[in-house]
């Protein structure tokens, strides 16, 4: 037996790795969607059957979108129970043409074609400034409570802000009025003691989203909940991307200040915003949130209309991205673009260059240092790509601006937790949400013209004029544009 096994092992194991070699290949044909990198996979497999295999089967296989399908595929359609969205399908937008030819092309062909809300009209929104802005209107609508409260944060710290809405939220469930909140896994535990342990000890109803302690059922990196929502009384409502951490509160002068924009809702689209929490909730916990201290009949707010828009990796499209592809297409007169990082992929760029070609004034105001240096870096290798193309390209002052914005036009805004690098358009689940308003984007366009006006032009020269080691240090760092 051992004269056996010593005069055929070579050729039992040649042929067990050919036909590993074979599968993988056979998987990657029929699993990868870009050529270059398909090609870049079956030639390192079958040059190095052993390294290649070892390498795909750890780095190639498309965990992240399997296992979020596999994840979020049971999830429960709070649309089907919420009684606010039945009984208002008056309040449901038909978006007449006068408001804008190029709105009303952009919306009805590809817009209602990439989302699952409709647009609904008769909603307020409030412009809120910095945690300074932000937490005392969160905080009164939490202490204002009679019914119910539903809060996610990506970052809910443990700090002087966190303990207050900590307290706001006890306070509440004392009341007896209805709470939860819904903790990123990996997002708590950016201070310690983490917030979990705080709100156990108040007895507020949490849960961690995608939490557990073993490594293997844990993705810190991937698949986080980004969304920041809070819903009290199911009437209002508020989203953007300010997370719970003193360090927003910026008139205090903490450490590491974080600017930001956050957003009140009123109307109809709260009624969106609480269909996402409820989903994010049952998915978490299996606890079905209905009735109507969850949905209640939706009020007239004022006179913007908006949608939700929910996006995360489970989806068979990157649908954030797509969007964006979709309103840069359709503009045509200004983009305006705030975000803290900017490492669109090639799609996007695409679609910047076109528009500006075709006449479109860009502007992008990122910050000129953020909070991750290394993203700075990755950002700064593509800009001269933007630039030649006629995009402007402005560096923000500090503090460092979180911030997330985008302007089509005079009437249509975006806003929400998205930014624009693959890790938030590909692997994070967030929210956004669309709104026409002449009168909400000019208050907007303000706030950006605001920012600009502080903010330095980076030109193509300046670009060029950068050493060659700082282009080399750049270049690496986008490499890893995927990862950050």
């Amino acid at each position: 037996m051992i004269d056996i096994i010593a005069r055929y092992w070579p050729l039992a194991t040649t042929v067990l790795v050919g036909v590993i070699a074979i599968v993988l290949v056979g998987s990657v044909i029929l699993h990868k969607r870009d050529e270059s990198a398909a090609i870049a996979w079956v030639g390192l497999i079958i040059l190095s059957p052993v390294m290649g295999a070892i390498a795909y089967l750890l780095f190639g296989i498309n965990r992240i979108r399997r296992r979020a399908k596999r994840t979020r595929s049971g999830t429960s359609a709070p649309s089907d129970r919420n009684p606010a969205l039945i009984a208002n399908e008056s309040m449901i937008a038909g978006m007449p043409d006068s408001n804008g030819a190029s709105y009303a092309r952009l919306r009805r062909r590809l817009l209602d074609a990439l989302t699952t809300n409709p647009m609904v009209a008769h909603n307020a929104v409030q412009v809120l400034h910095n945690g300074d802005g932000a937490y005392p209107a969160m905080l009164a609508a939490i202490n204002g409570a009679q019914n119910s409260v539903a809060l996610t944060s990506y970052i809910f710290r443990s700090d002087e802000s966190g303990r207050e809405f900590s307290a706001a939220l006890s306070c509440a469930v004392c009341r007896g009025v209805e709470v939860r909140v819904l903790v990123d896994g990996a997002g708590q535990m950016y201070s310690l003691p983490t917030t979990s342990r705080m709100l156990a000890g108040l007895k507020v109803p949490f849960a961690r989203y995608l939490h557990s302690f073993w490594p293997w059922r844990m993705p810190y990196l991937n698949l986080r909940n980004h969304r920041k929502i809070l819903i009290v009384d199911g009437k209002t409502g508020f989203t953007g991307g300010i997370n719970i951490s003193s360090a927003n509160r910026v008139t205090q002068q903490p450490p590491r200040p974080v600017r930001d924009l956050h957003f009140e809702f009123s109307g109809p689209i709260v009624s969106q915003l609480m269909e996402k929490f409820a989903d994010d909730w049952a998915f978490t916990t299996s606890e079905l949130l209905e009735g109507e201290i969850w949905f209640p009949a939706a009020e007239v707010g004022g006179e913007v209309v908006a949608r939700a828009i929910a996006s995360g990796p489970h989806e068979s499209i990157n649908r954030m991205r797509w969007i964006l592809h979709a309103a840069i297409s359709q503009a045509q007169i200004r983009i305006c673009v705030m975000t803290p990082y900017l490492l669109p992929d090639e799609i996007l760029v695409s679609a910047l260059r076109l528009a500006a070609i075709r006449g479109v004034r860009i502007d992008i105001i990122i910050p000129e240092r953020s909070n991750l240096r290394f993203v700075d870096w990755a950002a700064r290798a593509r800009l001269d790509e933007l630039l030649v193309d006629g995009c402007q390209i402005w560096f923000g002052p500090g503090p460092f601006n979180h911030a997330k914005l985008m302007l089509i036009d005079d009437d249509w805004v975006l806003v929400g937790s998205s930014n624009w690098d693959p890790r938030s358009l590909r692997l994070n689940f967030e929210l956004n949400v669309e709104c026409q308003s002449s009168v909400l984007v000019s208050e907007l366009e303000a706030v950006f013209e605001k920012e600009k006006s502080a903010a330095r032009s980076v030109s193509l020269a300046d670009m060029n004029q950068q050493s060659m080691p700082m282009r080399l240090r750049n270049g690496v760092a986008r490499l890893f544009s995927p990862y950050l």
